[in-house]
């Protein structure tokens, strides 16, 4: 059976709070980063987690119907996004990182695909790296995505990256964990 994309967003999740979880202890702070798949059918931005930035990957427009700021980094089917090693994935990954390189970014972020398993969760794997998080953990995290979703394939993604300060060359890494590091919710959700 197929992911229900009329019902909210799909695959919806607050990233340091699933981490923390599955880790049992606190790895990422909560209410920073949140995945998840389409929002053409979300109807309250309390389904989005008052998101305040919203970074779509998918091939489309997003509705802009809440209040966020709103980036744009399409990726064609036809490339295999978890190829990590491939130089059109190599760019479009430094691509939908440059926003949080930006100390003004405004906190949550929601990052987001179609299904929010495949595109949202190499960039998702790719953030973590960045994050010094164990792979591990990764990998699963990734795993809670419903759908088709694979160990060896998000395991090829961080292959292909291997170190976040050699792979990404057109974003500061340092920069982009420091950010994440000292992000905080925006006061709507406090």
């Amino acid at each position: 059976m197929g992911l229900d994309y009329t019902d909210g967003c799909v695959n919806f999740r607050d990233l340091g709070a699933f981490l923390n979880l599955i880790a049992e202890r606190e790895v990422l702070p909560e209410q920073i980063i949140y995945r998840g798949g389409s929002i053409d059918y979300v109807k309250e931005w309390e389904e989005i987690g008052h998101a305040q930035s919203v970074i779509s990957l998918r091939n489309g427009p997003d509705p802009q119907a809440f209040d966020a700021d709103y980036y744009h980094f399409p990726m064609a089917n036809k490339v295999e996004k978890y190829d990590t090693s491939q130089k059109v994935v190599r760019r479009w990954l430094n691509e939908v990182l440059q926003p949080f390189e930006n100390p003004d970014l405004r906190y949550p972020v929601l990052v987001h695909c179609l299904s929010g398993k495949d595109r949202t969760g190499i960039v998702i794997a790719a953030l973590q790296l960045i994050m010094g998080v164990d792979r591990e953990l990764i990998i699963e995290e990734y795993l809670l995505s419903d759908g088709d979703v694979k160990t060896e394939w998000i395991t090829m993604a961080m292959d292909g990256i291997g170190s976040p300060e050699a792979y990404f060359d057109r974003v500061d890494v340092s920069v982009i964990r420091q950010n994440l590091q000292q992000a905080q919710p925006s006061q709507a959700l406090k």
